[in-house]
């Protein structure tokens, strides 16, 4: 599959590897949902760890670890496209993060719609009935 039909293809080809190969790369990271504070719409799920999530708080910005490029992903320093904490939550658990943040531009996903407008990551949704991914923005 190309990266063109992964982003915005019609097959569902969910990464089934992707929680094995970080524990293989020995990441300590645990994993961040990302919600807008105004829209309460799901942005992005990354991940953390200690370094990022202290970054984070230093900044006030959200900075996540990146597990493809094993470094630090301080989101918005070269797009410009930050996301701004406005509160950290923890789970029960405490295996898990949740920021709530204003995005200092809007949707900042590197995706775009077919106007040519950036949208969140979360822009498709499975057909139960076919099984297909349908793509929620114009």
């Amino acid at each position: 599959m190309t990266h063109e039909e992964l982003e915005e293809g019609k097959i569902l080809n969910l990464d089934w590897e992707k929680l094995g190969s970080i524990a293989q790369k020995n990441c300590h990271v645990v994993p961040v949902a990302v919600q807008d504070s105004h829209t309460k719409e799901l942005i992005l799920v990354a991940y953390a760890n200690e370094k990022a999530l202290k970054r984070t708080i230093e900044t006030g910005k959200a900075v996540f670890w990146s597990t493809s490029r094993n470094e630090l992903w301080e989101k918005g320093l070269t797009s410009g496209n930050a996301y701004l904490i406005e509160e950290i939550r923890v789970n029960c658990e405490q295996n898990s993060l949740l920021y709530i943040v204003k995005p200092e531009k809007g949707k900042i996903c590197h995706t775009r719609n077919s106007k040519g407008e950036a949208r969140n990551c979360y822009y498709r949704r499975l057909n139960l009935v076919t099984g297909e991914l349908d793509n929620l923005d114009p």
